[in-house]
């Protein structure tokens, strides 16, 4: 891929959702036509930028990897102003359990690392990435409450999901970050299996 961009975003050492905050900060200073490239090194960035892309209406070039950097290209398609979509149906961590007991899955979209460096027992580990090609591995008519480290690459998730008819999908704000693991013992996770789960309760 040999790009010309007219902007770089040093994205670099940034987590979730940095990249995506700067990247629109960057985006609103382009004109129409405009190709911005974002360096990061968020092995994440490259699902999250092309969600977000397309949930506000840019179009998403492609990713360059170079060694551990990302170097993704965006051209802004429109002048006008761009309303965010976000997920209608929110669900806040500390009810999450709660309904989870009532039936449902709880589905863990961040990256591989970041699931198994802490997660909550019984998640469904699918890295937004994967999500596309893998939603085979989910019932449209269950309950799904998608969870990352903030909120923001859930978001993008549970919308991928609702536009691929999946009727019954919640965003767990905020996140992974605010998780404390104390609950663990007061609820039983009915049906949510994972080949990769392990004891580990992280925030």
């Amino acid at each position: 891929m040999n790009l010309n961009a007219d902007f770089t975003l040093d994205a670099q050492g940034l987590a979730c959702p940095m990249p995506i905050v700067k990247t629109k900060k960057a985006m609103n200073d382009l004109v129409d036509g405009q190709i911005l490239e974002v360096v990061a090194t968020d092995k994440g960035s490259k699902a999250d930028l092309a969600a977000w892309s397309e949930s506000v209406g840019h179009q998403y070039i492609g990713t360059r990897e170079e060694g551990d950097v990302l170097k993704h290209y965006i051209r802004k398609c429109s002048n006008d102003i761009i309303i965010e979509k976000q997920h209608e149906q929110v669900i806040r961590i500390d009810e999450l359990l709660t309904k989870v007991s009532e039936g449902g899955i709880i589905l863990d979209v961040r990256e591989e690392a970041e699931y198994a460096f802490g997660h909550i027992e019984g998640a469904k580990s699918i890295p937004m990435g994967d999500l596309e090609k893998r939603m085979d591995e989910l019932d449209k008519n269950q309950a799904i409450y998608v969870i990352c480290r903030t909120g923001k690459r859930s978001d993008l998730a549970a919308q991928k999901l609702s536009n691929s008819d999946f009727a019954n999908v919640w965003n767990v704000m905020p996140g992974m970050m605010q998780w404390t693991g104390k609950e663990k013992k007061q609820y039983k996770f009915g049906g949510i299996q994972n080949d990769k789960q392990s004891s580990n309760y992280s925030k």
